[in-house]
């Protein structure tokens, strides 16, 4: 436990200085000493409890620290250690007591006094520390003060839920290769194999327990893709048949693209802007056995990739906070800063500006986000539609004839002018889809 212990604090540090925290993972995974599989989930598991309820473990090790702790890398350690306490099956003495050891390779030797009673402490009277003890939103919701306030203003009904929702584990999804299988058949073969899911709609499942994928039935032969099952509105939504122009802007890691070519024969151009991202949409193809044209390329600078042939759907995926998968990347809440939304703003409209010379008349673009926030959404919707004239914004209800079977009615129902809250069911998305006239 003493080097997974050091390892989830160095983790933790370095996903709250604003680093990616699946790629710390990976490095600290891989670096140093090596860790077994156990030893790097046990890493992933601690780290992930630790930022998802850092606001009330802050509040908590404030509340049991004297004063100021000079190192960061102690403070990450008693955090880690603190939930460990409460969110691991590991024994309480195991975890105090590898915690103190875990300083001398840390090089934080004088702070093993400090480490030892801060978490006797916590445990002489845990009662003191539970979440309701607290009066600061921080502590009691585990989001900053700003996203706390925004949200409050922007869902008035419903921001309690969906801050609670990111306190739980996400569900797993999958997604059924519409050209090989559909959810009933492939129900019975997880039920075959002892894998209890249950189904929504026609091509999605959600399994009772997250596992590995190289346990699913027919994963590494295509048959199913790992996709949450508001992600798998998007494709459905612009309803792409056979023979039609199709770009998939922002494509990678390619979970869309592979979408798109199991409903329909559509001609399909993938591009990204990450060369190394790229790599996972070759290989998603790859894996479901399908092709598409992919391409390293800015999507704000078409004159460089496109060949000047109107698209009829466009999928523009931007890039944006996160704000709605944080249970899935509880990093983004404490990277994220306020003043991001307006930049994150502002790249997606330039997204948008260059794009909408591609589509089509008669065509039509899904802009797509996975936040929560109405600065990046409908307030890039809106003053987009007053500067062309030609566009217009379709209800999201008329699509879902569609493709109706991969709809679940209750998620249209779900959608309120185009945003998708998370829930246990599902993350949190935004989707305009708009139609261009001349």
């Amino acid at each position: 436990m003493i080097k997974v212990q050091a390892a989830a604090a160095a983790v933790v540090g370095l996903a709250l200085a604003g680093k990616n925290l699946d790629r710390v993972l990976d490095q600290v995974a891989t670096r140093g000493e090596a860790l077994t599989p156990g030893e790097r989930a046990a890493v992933h598991s601690i780290s992930f409890d630790t930022l998802r309820h850092y606001g009330l473990l802050t509040a908590q090790l404030d509340t049991l620290l004297t004063g100021p702790v000079s190192d960061a890398g102690v403070r990450h350690l008693m955090l880690i250690a603190l939930a460990q306490l409460q969110y691991s099956k590991a024994s309480d003495h195991a975890i105090v007591d590898h915690a103190v050891s875990a300083c001398e390779p840390m090089g934080f030797h004088r702070a093993k006094p400090l480490v030892n009673a801060v978490l006797r402490n916590f445990l002489r009277a845990p009662e003191k520390f539970k979440r309701e003890r607290f009066t600061l939103d921080t502590a009691i919701y585990d989001f900053p003060k700003w996203w706390i306030e925004r949200l409050k203003r922007e869902q008035p009904l419903q921001w309690q839920a969906v801050l609670l929702s990111a306190r739980e584990h996400p569900p797993m999804w999958l997604r059924v290769n519409a050209r090989q299988s559909d959810a009933t058949a492939y129900l019975a073969e997880l039920a075959a194999a002892g894998i209890s899911a249950s189904a929504s709609g026609s091509h999605a499942i959600m399994l009772d327990k997250p596992m590995s994928v190289n346990d699913l039935p027919g994963f590494r032969e295509g048959r199913v893709s790992v996709q949450d099952l508001g992600a798998q509105l998007a494709v459905p939504l612009l309803g792409a048949t056979a023979g039609m122009r199709v770009l998939d802007a922002c494509a990678a890691p390619g979970g869309k693209t592979g979408h798109f070519l199991e409903l329909a024969d559509v001609n399909l151009t993938a591009i990204d802007s990450d060369k190394f991202r790229l790599f996972r949409v070759h290989d998603n193809l790859k894996r479901q056995k399908l092709n598409a044209h992919v391409k390293h390329a800015n999507a704000t600078e078409p004159d460089t990739w496109w060949d000047g042939k109107p698209f009829e759907r466009i999928l523009l995926d931007v890039p944006c906070s996160g704000s709605g998968v944080v249970r899935r990347h509880p990093d983004i809440k404490w990277g994220r800063r306020e003043t991001d939304l307006g930049s994150f703003a502002r790249q997606q409209l330039h997204l948008l500006e260059s794009l909408w010379k591609c589509l089509a008349v008669g065509g039509r673009l899904l802009y797509v986000t996975c936040s929560v926030f109405r600065a990046e959404n409908q307030d890039v919707i809106q003053p987009f539609l007053k500067a062309h004239l030609g566009a217009r914004q379709l209800s999201l209800g008329e699509t879902g004839k569609v493709h109706p079977p991969t709809i679940p009615a209750a998620l249209i129902q779900a959608l309120q002018d185009g945003q998708l809250l998370p829930d246990e069911q599902h993350d949190g998305f935004y989707f305009a889809l708009l139609e261009k006239h001349a």
